[in-house]
């Protein structure tokens, strides 16, 4: 070192593979490190095929040698809280981070009790993507606004030979938002125990008007929106719409070059014109280990990285939704995106337990989803599936 220079201290970071570009993560670091003279960013990149082994191993390596800030999914929060792993960033939060404007649907899964662990970084959400070709030739002028001119945009649609919505019968997280948009829950939790909901009047309400929307066209009632990936579905023409993250597009137009500049986007609707549908908000938090060297040198990172600035630039150059209601505006230019952040702003995810994982390795709500849609009973389906998600929510003492 020169006379005058100090050792800087080095702040690991794990950030996912794809989750920002190389020149995003260039400009940030520059940035960073020159607006903090003391500190060095090490940024390593991750798959996400292991990563919550990764983790979780992580968490529980005292050395100093692992990760001061860790890039995680916004539904796996719960997973890597559980034990009391986490750095508790609530005095944060609400001193320095604006956590009021945060995207539910980011935050709320990186809460346990009143502690926030995760820190919302970057959302993603479906929206529905449509041909405009089709929507003209049916005589459409504007996208729907409500689940009913949906409906009746959709009857209009499927005909011709073409599909007027694809729309697979195991898509859960479609479903989701129409059960909370109904004011219904996949599972609640009550006296510290979590319950199974897809039985409540509420949650079967938002099944039926599944059930309706995917009555026109013609997605299969056994498999899931990736078989077949309906970005090929939708690519071989004859269907209108999909429901998907906008970024589905540019598969499809790699698939189907004719349809290059057809495509538009459109938030959910909802159960009235005041508000878009309510979605499945996916996306990252950030989160720093309890046992980091230097948690003052971490918190740095993550609100340098969460903050306006960098969160509205993560948005741009990558296509996401930033992590605060406030900073939509940013985005607005960009149709796709300023659909999803439309939705967006009414986002959930899915219960903040750490077993909700156990429930999404052998789904149970795919099997209900099936059954009904060949014809069972909803209410009689709907109460074996939520006793298995009770079951698979209630943890093994």
């Amino acid at each position: 070192m020169l006379p005058g220079e100090h050792e800087r201290k080095t702040v690991t970071v794990w950030l996912m593979k794809d989750s920002a570009s190389k020149d995003f993560l260039q400009r940030f670091t520059d940035d960073f490190e020159h607006t903090h003279e003391d500190l060095r960013l090490d940024i390593r990149i991750q798959d996400w095929t292991g990563i919550v082994g990764k983790v979780r191993r992580a968490l529980t390596d005292d050395s100093g040698d692992g990760p001061d800030v860790i890039e995680v999914g916004n539904t796996q929060v719960p997973l890597y809280a559980d034990g009391g792993r986490l750095a508790d960033l609530t005095l944060e939060s609400m001193r320095d981070w604006g956590k009021d404007q945060w995207l539910p649907g980011l935050a709320e899964p990186g809460k346990d009790g009143n502690a926030q662990y995760g820190i919302p970084w970057y959302a993603a959400n479906r929206v529905v993507i449509y041909r405009k070709d089709l929507f003209e030739a049916a005589g459409i002028a504007r996208p729907p606004k409500t689940r009913e001119e949906w409906l009746a945009d959709t009857e209009r649609l499927n005909s011709g030979g073409n599909q007027g919505i694809y729309l697979a019968g195991q898509d859960w997280y479609t479903l989701s938002g129409f059960i909370w948009d109904e004011g219904g829950d996949l599972a609640r939790q009550k006296d510290y125990k979590w319950e199974g909901a897809l039985d409540s009047p509420a949650a079967l309400r938002g099944m039926d008007f599944y059930r309706r929307l995917r009555a026109l066209g013609r997605g299969p009632a056994g498999t899931d929106e990736e078989h077949p990936p309906q970005a090929g579905v939708f690519a071989g023409g004859k269907v209108a719409q999909i429901v998907a993250v906008p970024g589905l597009a540019q598969a499809i137009v790699r698939q189907n070059p004719d349809l290059k500049g057809e495509l538009g986007f459109f938030p959910v609707p909802g159960k009235t014109a005041a508000r878009p549908g309510t979605v499945f908000t996916g996306g990252s938090d950030l989160v720093i280990p309890d046992h980091t060297k230097d948690q003052f040198a971490a918190t740095a990172v993550v609100g340098a990285l969460t903050g306006a600035k960098w969160a509205t630039e993560l948005a741009r150059t990558m296509n996401y939704v930033p992590n605060k209601t406030t900073l939509a505006s940013a985005v607005a230019g960009e149709e796709g995106v300023a659909a999803m952040a439309a939705g967006a702003a009414h986002g959930r995810a899915t219960p903040s337990t750490p077993q909700w994982a156990d429930v999404e390795a052998d789904n149970p709500i795919k099997e209900y989803m099936t059954r009904v849609l060949n014809g069972a009973d909803p209410a009689t389906e709907a109460r074996r599936a939520s006793a298995e998600i009770t079951e698979k929510l209630t943890p093994d003492v």
